[in-house]
């Protein structure tokens, strides 16, 4: 006999909690309603935390929450709590934190034992329904757990009061007395690279994430110092990448991360922020290098959003699963027999041993493609001409794509976050610039104004979007990336809206997130919702840190808006965090770089014309060709009103041309009318 349950999560828009609103768990979302019958019956808290495209939350459920019998024992001895973390980062981060002091490690599902006041004093990650692989199975931690609370209540008190004391020591920190210096930044960057894996490229070996700031921090470096070895080793890893199953060679776009260190089997969920955050990266390498594979990544990318992850509204999805008909990866793999069958002998033969597709198989008796051969070598194998290559793989390749597409497809989260929506409107602004496509900068325009028009609310932000509802107040996150992002359009279209839209976010983030005693910025507002800590996070991880991007922000709006108490913000912030930078450049790649971009300042470069004439057009195109990774660009038409620099008092045109002047340090250039004259001042 079958039951059908529904528990409290069935009203949620997320789909993550919307997949655990049939448990038979007892479910409760966040909020007073949990609390309060866990104070009225005496009860502890479990808390789970988890994303709809986790794949190990997927088999935790399957095993545990599914099954009648430990739900029963989940019902009779906890209050239990779902938490979606991409809708509560905040709730995330601080049991995140409190179970990483537990047990050392941390990740999804996360689950945590709370007091009925929300105070953690016991938790894990994955627990299997039976012993297995060194793990306590569920039922024996459920039983044990509420043992504890219920019989030793001294030592749950001095546990929770332990893990208090050390939240709280983490959200203080103290301003570094020493002076910010370019030779730390050169320091801990040579640091980084003894990480680097010279074979495979990435740092370090299995499980290998993209780590994209500290690659970018890297190009910056080189671009700064002339270093090639940083270059080498970023387009190494970039090209390893982009040649490893972690990429989609079908429909484009990156996996989450490579489970080997070949980059070869994926953890196959894509999320938005991984290839937000590529998209540049590829695009600098590709203003470094000159090398067309490395913009043709970069255009994968963004074609596997438009066409997967936007909206009709102009929002970006936030992830695609791991699984399809409760398989991991089972979209993305194919047999050889498949593709023998579908591409026919001669082109089969072709794309099999080029993309590695064997009867063996590389996955599970299945095949995950990727390149083991360049075109040339494939040629050479079959003996041919690289154009006859190179066009049958091409077709054979959209064929294979078009036969994928009437599969299954994974499971799509198609909730809308500020932040991951701010991350991708950068990336197709910096796209925008870099390749002059028109239809980027029209996907960033239709973003900028859905984010503006369905996550921004009497003059505040909000977090989530989805099902036409806009709910939780914005995080730090949302507010540095969105207006990062609106800075990039800015610098895309030189439209004023935009970079207004950016200064007011920057205000609300200094009225709200500032914290005036220390400096730095809170995650979460002055009028958020009480938690038991407020954490100020400044470590960048898969997504850059609020903290981070904010001091980009505040330096960039400083020199676009002639804004000195933004520079001292943002200055202030960075010596906080600059003892920790040096002691961790890992987890802080992001805020180096803004340590160079403050000690470097950016060449201020300020083009007189009008921004739609093609002269200006091409002059821009030209300049946003070029790696610089330290600049602001302004475009101001002599002959509208408008805002005016006052780094242009007195300057005008050269006998009515378009004129540029590039101004640092204080110090601005005689005016130049033509590219070769400007190059020149770049490269200063």
């Amino acid at each position: 006999m079958t039951h059908t349950f529904t528990n409290r999560l069935s009203t949620e828009t997320s789909p993550y909690l919307l997949q655990h609103a049939h448990n038979p768990v007892e479910w409760y979302p966040w909020g007073e309603a949990a609390f309060a019958k866990a104070k009225a019956e005496n009860k502890p808290i479990l808390l789970s935390v988890g994303y709809s495209a986790c794949h190990w939350c997927h088999v935790m459920e399957r095993e545990s929450f599914e099954d009648e019998k430990i739900a029963g024992v989940m019902n009779e001895l906890f209050i239990n709590i779902k938490v979606d973390r991409e809708e509560r980062p905040d709730v995330d981060e601080i049991y995140m934190n409190a179970v990483q002091m537990l047990t050392g490690r941390g990740g999804w599902p996360m689950t945590m034992f709370l007091t009925p006041d929300g105070k953690p004093f016991y938790g894990g990650t994955y627990f299997p329904p039976v012993d297995r692989h060194g793990l306590p199975a569920f039922p024996r931690v459920l039983a044990g757990v509420a043992q504890a609370y219920h019989q030793r209540p001294r030592d749950i008190a001095n546990s929770t009061a332990q893990i208090l004391a050390n939240l709280e020591k983490l959200a203080h920190r103290e301003e570094s007395a020493r002076p910010l210096q370019l030779d730390t930044l050169a320091r801990v960057t040579a640091n980084l690279v003894k990480h680097v894996d010279t074979t495979h490229g990435g740092l370090g070996g299995a499980p290998k994430f993209p780590n994209s700031t500290v690659f970018s921090l890297f190009l910056r470096q080189a671009h700064a110092t002339g270093n090639a070895r940083y270059v080498e080793l970023t387009t190494h890893t970039l090209r390893k990448m982009a040649e490893g199953g972690v990429y989609d060679h079908l429909g484009g776009g990156f996996h989450r991360y490579s489970v080997d260190e070949r980059w070869l089997v994926p953890h196959f969920e894509k999320m938005l922020y991984d290839n937000a955050l590529l998209v540049p990266l590829y695009l600098q390498a590709y203003q470094m290098t000159g090398d067309a594979f490395f913009r043709q990544v970069a255009e994968e990318i963004l074609a596997y959003v438009e066409r997967e992850m936007l909206s009709p509204e102009g929002g970006f999805y936030s992830t695609q699963d791991a699984d399809s008909e409760g398989v991991e990866g089972k979209f993305f793999v194919w047999s050889r027999d498949e593709v023998m069958r579908l591409l026919g002998e001669e082109v089969g033969e072709l794309f099999c041993r080029y993309y590695d597709v064997t009867e063996v198989g590389n996955f599970e008796h299945q095949n995950i493609p990727h390149p083991i051969l360049t075109l040339e070598q494939l040629a050479k194998l079959f003996r041919r001409d690289v154009g006859e290559v190179q066009r049958p793989m091409a077709e054979a390749k959209r064929k294979l794509f078009t036969v994928r597409e009437e599969r299954i497809k994974p499971g799509r989260d198609e909730k809308m976050l500020a932040s991951w929506n701010g991350l991708m409107l950068s990336a197709f602004a910096n796209a925008a610039q870099v390749l002059g496509h028109p239809r980027y900068v029209e996907i960033a325009r239709r973003n900028a104004e859905f984010l503006w028009t369905r996550l921004h609310r009497d003059g505040r932000l909000l977090h989530s979007f989805k099902d036409g509802q806009a709910r939780f107040n914005a995080y730090l996150d949302d507010y540095a990336f969105v207006a990062a992002a609106l800075v990039d359009l800015y610098e895309t279209t030189f439209e004023r809206v935009y970079l207004d839209r950016a200064r007011e976010l920057t205000e609300t983030l200094l009225a709200h997130f500032w914290d005036e005693q220390e400096g730095g910025f809170y995650f979460t507002s002055n009028d958020h919702e009480a938690l038991i800590s407020r954490s100020k996070s400044a470590f960048d991880g898969a997504v850059p840190s609020g903290n981070s991007m904010a001091v980009f922000v505040l330096l960039r709006l400083s020199y676009l808006t002639e804004n000195p108490g933004y520079l001292e913000k943002a200055e202030k912030t960075l010596r906080l965090f600059y003892d920790a930078m040096e002691e961790n450049p890992f987890g802080f790649s992001l805020m180096l770089a803004a340590l160079d971009l403050s000690l470097r300042r950016p060449k201020e470069i300020v083009v007189l014309g009008d921004p739609r004439a093609e002269a200006t057009q091409a002059l821009l195109a030209q300049l946003h060709r070029e790696f610089l990774p330290n600049k602001t660009v302004t475009c101001v038409d002599p002959n509208r009103a408008g805002h005016i620099p006052s780094l242009l008092a007195g300057k005008t045109q050269v006998d009515g041309k378009l004129t540029v002047y590039v101004c640092h340090n204080f110090t601005c250039s005689l005016p130049v009318t033509e590219w070769r004259a400007l190059k020149t001042l770049l490269l200063a």
